[in-house]
């Protein structure tokens, strides 16, 4: 299978897969107990006009189908709707706090995938004390939740030391960077030991494999045997923890944004599950899943990059 083949057949599974999400999201409306307009309003007392209105803004005199067809045009469009609790566009909440989300998302990303390759590495390398320490150290990690972590950072380094603000997320670029810090480490403390663990053993693996045996016996510089042969083969394995933990990442963001006080994704998920305010729940778990399958899509496309039998249809 030629790259664009394989490119195209990627972004067609991700349409479908949100395309399949989108209906199950919006379907829930149906599910939930009692008329639409009582989830839509939250249970509130409507005037006759503002029944009618959101009637008609939501389509729920219309079939399942045609108000799910409308819903999804609307959303292709940038429209996700009025947020009843906040009287405002949903578009307009989910913009500015976007930039947070991502943002927290990307750095914890680089400390855990970091961490877990480095350490990972060391254990399988080294061996001895180095692997026993990873080990332990790991261990720790995954035993650690992330509020849990989140409660820990504040008490040492907020309130005791008074190194990092307590919450908010900041003004522009640099001041949200120094907000993000010590969410982003709690974020990835309890994710980097699934990484590491799982690099500790494809790398004994490949070190022991008979291919770097020979490599060595012909006299080859460590470096490059750890680089070429060892490190690459076992990226397959390495990627794909590494993909799974920061997709299974995106759920933590909701608690560490709570714990923090962020005005991000997750926060405002929350706030709204709360409120009840089904407009918002509808637009950010479609944009959670996205997320979710953009990671997913870019792990499957690396896999050809590190692997060319994976292009070619081949087996490994």
């Amino acid at each position: 299978m030629k790259a664009t083949q394989l490119i195209g057949v990627q972004v067609a599974s991700f349409l479908l897969a949100l395309l399949a999400a989108s209906f199950l999201i919006y379907g829930a409306l149906d599910l939930s107990p009692g008329d639409p307009l009582t989830v839509l309003s939250a249970g509130r007392e409507l005037s006759p006009q503002a029944e009618q209105e959101l009637r008609d803004q939501y389509n729920l005199d219309d079939p399942f189908l045609s108000r799910y067809a409308a819903w999804l045009t609307d959303f292709t469009q940038g429209d996700m709707g009025t947020s009843i609790t906040q009287n405002a566009d949903v578009s307009d909440l989910i913009g500015p706090r976007l930039e947070t989300t991502f943002l927290l998302l990307a750095m914890a990303s680089v400390l855990m995938v970091s961490a877990g390759i480095g350490l990972g590495l060391l254990a399988g390398l080294r061996g001895g004390r180095a692997d026993g320490s990873v080990r332990a150290a790991s261990s720790l990690g995954i035993a650690t939740p992330s509020f849990v972590a989140a409660i820990v950072l504040i008490a040492v380094f907020s309130v005791g030391l008074g190194w990092f603000p307590v919450i908010g997320s900041g003004e522009g670029l640099a001041d949200k960077i120094y907000h993000l810090i010590l969410p982003a480490i709690a974020l990835a403390f309890a994710q980097w030991a699934s990484i590491a663990r799982v690099t500790r053993v494809a790398v004994r693996t490949e070190a022991g494999s008979e291919h770097v045996e020979t490599a060595r016996s012909r006299g080859l510089p460590e470096s490059g045997i750890v680089r070429r042969h060892i490190l690459r083969n076992a990226m397959i394995p390495i990627s794909t923890i590494a993909g799974l933990t920061i997709a299974g990442t995106i759920a933590a963001t909701v608690v560490v944004e709570s714990a923090f006080s962020l005005n991000g994704l997750g926060s405002l998920l929350v706030d709204s599950v709360t409120a009840k305010d089904f407009a918002v729940v509808q637009a950010v778990s479609l944009i959670y899943v996205a997320f979710f399958l953009l990671i997913n899509m870019a792990v499957d496309l690396g896999y050809a990059l590190l692997d060319p039998r994976v292009r070619t249809g081949g087996s490994r």
